[in-house]
């Protein structure tokens, strides 16, 4: 069930890579927007204010969980791709110690911050008891959400994208039956649109042990595999924490955003919250094209194939540039019509500005789309600095679009945070990537196969 992306036409290879993951991540998402549709239409605005200003803090959690989660696995692509077996069965066995240690960690403190962030953030009082009740729910169910992204990784590393595809498929048809049922039926309220989402990415991980037990012998562990030395270890922090602070980086940005939304009240908050389902939706495509370069180019830097990376990207910009053109139109033209699937069509104002936010961000898609294959590149090579150097313009960009911006021109200005962010998050992460390849081209007759257990070799 493995697949090397260090052989064959790079657009191919890219495009059905890609394909498994765009849908996978689209029901991923579908998790959430299952939640969002029924709290909305069934419970009514301000439960929908309630799930949706948890996004910010939730980012900041969960984010980590995957960023961390990714970086992991991106050695284990880089073993797979340089043809070392038994490297790949220790990479995973480091991931899942360290994963284990961080599953702790993450679940005591995150349930414990809930109530103070929710506070430090002034979400308006009539949303903040149900925001407390999702978020510590979601946050209890922290270990599952960790086995799914680790094991779901880890399947990608070895060039399968589409195993997770198929369990997302089952646990996203689950997470809705749950949702209706513990809403409409036993009355839950936002609680129960909680535990259905963890209930449904349990289910996930489950599958995805199974799957691996009996469908990929290259990742069943040995004891001996778990002698681990602390260079190993110490490599796949390097890659994974960078990447996992990076994502917080990130998510404190959107959190100071919150905040500025807030201030602004539960309309506002609303109209956030059903642009951002539909915007997540329609940027999943880029990302999933970045993360499907995550897996390429770490394969084939494992394999010495430098050439082929360059070759990637170019073609990979051509693909995720054309669809970000056309998703873009899409919501600008149809903004209104989709923020309608949220909320009643009674609710004029929410409407009016959730399609105000996406046509502006909609105009800006192909920035995004240049972010994540050049974020996605690096982070593949396992070089960590440039991409957190990113996240924090990221966070910059958000504050002074959250602190200034939405000051002065209210929804508008809070609107403009996250094309201000993308750009200003772009232009490192290009340089380092175009500077990294001229350094490599040069470099490569004197370096000839490329030494992965030094990920950060390629640094100009």
């Amino acid at each position: 069930m493995t697949k090397t992306l260090t052989q064959g036409k790079p657009f191919l290879l890219i495009l059905q890579f890609s394909l498994p993951l765009i849908a996978g991540n689209i029901f991923q998402q579908l998790y959430s927007m299952a939640d969002t549709l029924i709290v909305g239409r069934t419970i009514g605005v301000n439960a929908l204010a309630a799930v949706g200003c948890t996004g910010g803090i939730n980012f900041l959690i969960l984010g980590f969980i995957g960023g961390l989660t990714t970086g992991l696995s991106i050695i284990t692509a880089q073993k797979f791709g340089s043809g070392d077996t038994t490297g790949v069965r220790r990479s995973f066995a480091v991931s899942i110690l360290i994963s284990t240690v961080f599953t702790v960690i993450m679940t005591i403190t995150s349930v414990l911050i809930t109530t103070p962030l929710l506070r430090l953030l002034q979400t308006p009082a009539e949303i903040i008891a149900d925001a407390d009740i999702y978020l510590r729910i979601v946050f209890f169910g922290i270990p599952a959400i960790i086995l799914f992204n680790l094991l779901s990784n880890v399947i990608r590393a070895l060039g399968d994208s589409r195993t997770p595809l198929y369990f997302l498929i089952l646990t996203c048809v689950v997470n809705v039956i749950l949702d209706y049922a513990f809403i409409l039926i036993f009355h839950m309220g936002v609680a129960g649109a909680a535990v259905a989402t963890v209930l449904a990415q349990l289910l996930s991980g489950i599958l995805c042990i199974i799957f691996i037990m009996k469908k990929m012998p290259l990742l069943h562990i040995r004891r001996e595999d778990f002698h681990i030395d602390s260079q190993n270890i110490h490599i796949h922090l390097i890659t994974a924490l960078p990447m996992a602070f990076q994502m917080s980086i990130i998510a404190i940005g959107s959190l100071i955003l919150q905040f500025a939304l807030n201030r602004l009240g539960p309309v506002s908050v609303a109209a956030y919250t059903a642009a951002q389902k539909i915007e997540t939706i329609a940027t999943m495509p880029m990302n999933s094209f970045g993360t499907a370069m995550a897996t390429y180019s770490a394969q084939n830097y494992g394999a010495g194939r430098i050439d082929r990376i360059r070759k990637g990207v170019t073609q990979c910009i051509l693909l995720s540039g054309t669809t970000s053109i056309v998703l873009g139109a899409v919501n600008i033209l149809v903004g209104r019509q989709l923020t309608a699937l949220f909320v009643s069509s009674r609710e004029t104002e929410v409407i009016r500005l959730s399609h105000t936010y996406l046509t502006i961000t909609g105009c800006c898609y192909l920035i995004l789309a240049l972010l994540f294959i050049y974020r996605f590149t690096l982070q593949g090579l396992g070089k960590s600095l440039v991409p957190t150097i990113a996240g924090a313009m990221e966070l910059i960009m958000r504050a002074f679009s959250a602190l200034i911006l939405a000051q002065h021109f209210g929804y508008i200005g809070a609107s403009l945070s996250n094309p201000l962010a993308w750009a200003g998050a772009c232009i490192p992460l290009g340089i380092a990537y175009y500077l990294t390849m001229r350094k490599s081209h040069a470099r490569s007759l004197d370096l000839g196969r490329v030494n992965i257990s030094s990920p950060d070799s390629l640094v100009p």
